[in-house]
């Protein structure tokens, strides 16, 4: 696991007037990439490349969504208060309205352990995995009801992105 310290010059904060051009360039691209676990590094470059080609291909088009990586303590509180299961997830997501599409919240620490007990699954394409599992589900798939549906769909799009 990589430590990335907290920057303290001004312009750090992702609200600041500092990184405003980048907050108006991702929401001008319809998501928003938060990292709200600061000790695991998200290469936020390689996921807006990534976003970049998936969003056209799911045909999402100019519908808004958020992605924030999140600790699993923080995921483990999320699951238990709306699905009642007490333990910490990779991912979860939550549908919004007609015009934004819903969050995802995904668990860095989960996925790097996921990664690190893979022989082939790297952390970057295990976010990039979750992020289109989160994204399947905010369009209303739903492996646990849809006979295969969203499972066929996701592996061929994991194939297709190489991820």
């Amino acid at each position: 696991m990589r430590y990335i310290p907290r920057k303290t010059w001004r312009g750090s904060n992702p609200f600041s007037l500092g990184k405003s051009t980048k907050t108006r360039a991702e929401n001008s691209a319809g998501y928003i990439l938060l990292n709200k676990h600061r000790t695991l590094a998200i290469d936020r470059k390689a996921l807006r490349r990534f976003l970049h080609q998936l969003v056209p291909e799911l045909g999402i088009g100019r519908r808004s969504f958020s992605i924030v990586f999140i600790t699993d303590q923080m995921i483990r509180r999320y699951n238990n208060q709306y699905r009642g299961i007490d333990k910490p997830t990779d991912v979860l997501s939550f549908s919004g309205d007609r015009l934004y599409l819903g969050d995802i919240l995904i668990s860095s620490e989960t996925a790097y352990n996921q990664a690190l007990n893979s022989r082939t699954l790297s952390f970057e394409r295990n976010l990039q995995r979750l992020i289109l599992h989160g994204l399947l589900h905010l369009m209303g798939y739903d492996h646990e009801t849809d006979d295969g549906q969203m499972r066929a769909i996701e592996r061929r799009l994991r194939r297709r992105f190489q991820c």
